[in-house]
């Protein structure tokens, strides 16, 4: 029987709920963890579910469809790839949940099918609602002859010179098919003979996926998906032959990376590596259904795929490309446009960063506030004749970085540059290895981290001379050095000039340079040293208060949770009494809300309109929260093993009391209070979205893009935290 007991997301003033007592439940077993994988597949539901809100502007419901495609498709060509490896290479070993690689496949592969047959669904839906929006996916049977002849010139001009047609025959060795590769299956009969021949069209991944074709009547939008583009002039890449049956298909490989870990030469490695990736071994084929029966068997013959493991399709193939059709000109249709805030404090000092950052530590809130601030802190270090040296991490940024361009400049002009980037950030290493060389061009030292370790900390450092002596300016971020995902994550930028910060920056520079362990530091914690232990002494403390009947209240949000060491800290820091409320956008291993084990553990996650990115710790210290003796940090770590074990990160203590107060009293609580966007984990594993009313539910998104933070207010003032209001439409 289904619940339909009131859900209520309102985390900041709504009460606990009962705990369950699961029937059967052990808490010490590994039944108290919830599987990684099938987490990670939650969250795609609840990414696909905006697809089907009604609130969201369609164009963006069609985003968020493209973007639950996209998800699957990383998620399989990684973690199922993993998986899959080990089940190739015989490990039995069971996961902290109690599964075994070939148990979570299992349950994967039922998950994802249901998933994706819910994506063809949902297409269906926004497919008719386009139209009925003046927005048309264009039928073959629905071309005019002005249409063909449109699309006759374009094919010939813009399409026909990149398609490489190949027979499928003993003299033709069956085509290799990139990842994430796109083909057509074709079966062709010559118009004389009465030949049949079979082909593949490998279909060029510079190809968009939808041809505008002339506007219709009333300025209706109307565009031909690629494969009827092409069926549409088979005869002119097959002379003589007409189409007699047709299929497409979709290819993903495994995309992990294999590096040596004793590489002579560690760019070229990685380059070699991606070479690799690019021929890994097939995770999934999709092929679509009623394909010609002899052409489905040569194709899994050839891919050595077996028909368990084909995913047929009734509907379009590869819908992570839907996300071409979010460019069409219609802006009602989206978001309305929302332009980031400049700091008041910058304006104030005539966009001097350093002169704003001098007054006090300043905490940007992104994308709310621009990320161009901490473009503008490294150009104006590249260019002030005072500055003598920049140290920059480097994860994920863009294609053309300004950041890098930044350093280059920086370089150029006589100062010390020295870049550390990580080459294994998952599918930009490309893009990093291209700037590191020009980085190395232009004079900075390239340094590139560790090699059993990512580096994911992110932190920037100018060293400034400023009479007798030299003040170090510091970044800490949660988020990448990114200018494009900046616009659509949430993310926390802390500019201090705080000695003791701009040490511990410059300490974990030389831990990741030189190998040298950092000793003494005086505010940071850093995995894989003392980062996890500085949590786990955050919630005994917890604990200890709650023991001695203190207030005690722990508040975190983060991406993912699923280190089992500091869950089992959680639980036990629950049956102590300490009250616990966690936001956690994708992964969690929590089980919440059961008796005897987590009933003061609350999970919820925020799928909304920006995707939820910061990573912060709040731990009452006997004072209960929201409280200005709170301990409060950033983080560039999630709470995943690979975050606490493997990777070097940062989690940096916030003392300045006006950045502490917009941390807790507005980013935290904003987000604690949301329920327009917010789903609540129950303890048996299923999210559930807000229900419990009002009629206007509150939004921490639109909250933020009303209201300024605490710490960028200049002359306005910093007299009062705005409220936790927003206006309604």
């Amino acid at each position: 029987m289904k619940d339909h007991t009131p859900i209520d997301a309102d985390f900041l003033n709504g009460t606990y709920a009962e705990a369950s007592v699961p029937t059967d439940f052990d808490p010490t077993s590994p039944a108290r963890f919830f599987n990684r994988e099938l987490s990670w597949q939650a969250f795609i539901w609840r990414v696909l579910e905006e697809a089907s809100n009604t609130a969201v502007p369609l164009l963006e419901r069609v985003r968020f469809l493209s973007i639950s495609a996209s998800n699957l498709d990383e998620f399989y060509s990684v973690r199922v790839a993993g998986l899959v490896g080990q089940i190739r290479e015989g490990v039995v070993s069971v996961s902290a949940d109690g599964l075994s690689p070939a148990e979570q496949l299992a349950r994967i592969d039922a998950d994802a099918r249901a998933l994706m047959a819910a994506q063809g669904r949902v297409w269906a839906v926004l497919y008719d609602a386009l139209r009925a929006a003046d927005i048309h996916i264009v039928r073959p049977d629905e071309l005019t002859e002005k249409d063909r002849a449109s699309l006759e010139a374009q094919f010939m001009d813009n399409v026909f010179p990149v398609l490489t047609p190949l027979a499928i025959d003993p003299a033709h060795p069956f085509p290799f098919i990139r990842n994430e590769g796109f083909a057509l299956g074709l079966y062709l009969t010559g118009e004389g003979d009465r030949k049949v021949l079979e082909a593949l069209l490998p279909i060029p991944a510079q190809l968009p996926r939808f041809t505008r074709l002339p506007d219709g009547p009333g300025r209706v939008l109307r565009y031909l998906l690629l494969e009827d583009f092409l069926r549409e002039f088979v005869d002119r890449l097959f002379p003589g032959y007409t189409l007699s049956a047709h299929c497409a298909i979709r290819v993903l490989r495994d995309s992990d990376l294999e590096v040596e870990e004793e590489a002579e030469d560690l760019v070229r490695e990685f380059e070699t590596a991606l070479k690799r990736r690019r021929r890994g071994e097939v995770i999934r084929l999709k092929i679509t259904e009623n394909a010609p029966m002899a052409l489905r068997r040569r194709i899994l013959q050839e891919i050595r795929m077996a028909e368990t493991e084909v995913i047929e399709v009734d509907g379009i193939i590869g819908i992570a490309d839907l996300s071409e059709l979010c460019r069409a000109d219609r802006p009602d249709l989206l978001w309305p446009q929302f332009t980031p805030r400049v700091p008041e404090r910058v304006q104030d000092f005539d966009s001097d960063i350093f002169a704003a950052i001098r007054q006090k530590d300043m905490l940007l809130h992104h994308p709310y506030e621009s990320f161009n601030i901490v473009i503008q802190f490294l150009r104006q270090a590249a260019l002030d004749p005072d500055v003598v040296a920049i140290k920059q991490t480097l994860y994920r940024t863009s294609a053309e970085s300004p950041i890098v361009a930044a350093l280059c400049e920086a370089a150029e002009n006589g100062k010390s540059v020295t870049a550390l980037v990580e080459l294994k950030a998952r599918f930009d290493e490309a893009a990093n290895i291209r700037q590191s060389r020009m980085l190395e061009r232009a004079g900075a030292q390239v340094v590139y981290w560790f090699m059993d370790w990512k580096t994911h900390a992110k932190i920037s450092t100018v060293v400034r001379r400023e009479g007798e002596t030299l003040v170090t300016y510091t970044h800490f971020g949660t988020g990448n050095y990114h200018p494009i995902t900046a616009r659509i994550y949430t993310d926390l930028s802390l500019f201090t000039c705080d000695r003791a910060l701009g040490r511990d920056a410059t300490r974990v520079f030389n831990y990741v340079s030189g190998y040298a362990t950092p000793k003494g530091l005086e505010t940071l914690a850093i995995s894989p040293l003392t980062l996890k232990a500085r949590i786990l002494e955050g919630l005994a403390a917890e604990c200890a208060h709650a023991r001695a009947g203190r207030p005690a209240m722990v508040w975190a949000k983060m991406n993912a949770i699923i280190e089992p060491e500091v869950i089992d800290a959680l639980y036990e820091a629950s049956q102590a009494g300490v009250k616990i409320d966690l936001v956690v956008r994708g992964i969690c291993g929590v089980r919440p809300g059961v008796a005897g084990l987590s009933e003061n553990i609350r999970v919820k996650s925020i799928v909304g309109r920006f995707l939820e990115h910061s990573r912060i710790a709040c731990f009452g210290n006997g004072h209960g929260l929201p409280s200005d003796e709170a301990r409060v940090y950033i983080s560039s770590a999630d709470w995943m093993g690979r975050n606490l074990n493997r990777r070097v990160e940062t989690l940096v203590e916030i003392r300045n009391p006006t950045v502490h107060a917009q941390i807790v009293r507005q980013v935290m609580a904003a987000n604690l209070a949301d329920q327009a966007q917010s789903w609540v984990l129950r303890a048996d594993g299923t999210f559930q979205r807000h229900t419990a009313g009002p009629e206007n539910p509150f939004n921490c998104h639109r909250f933020f893009m009303e209201n300024p933070s605490l710490s960028g207010r200049g002359r306005a003032g910093a007299r009062d935290v705005p409220e936790l209001f927003h206006s309604h439409d």
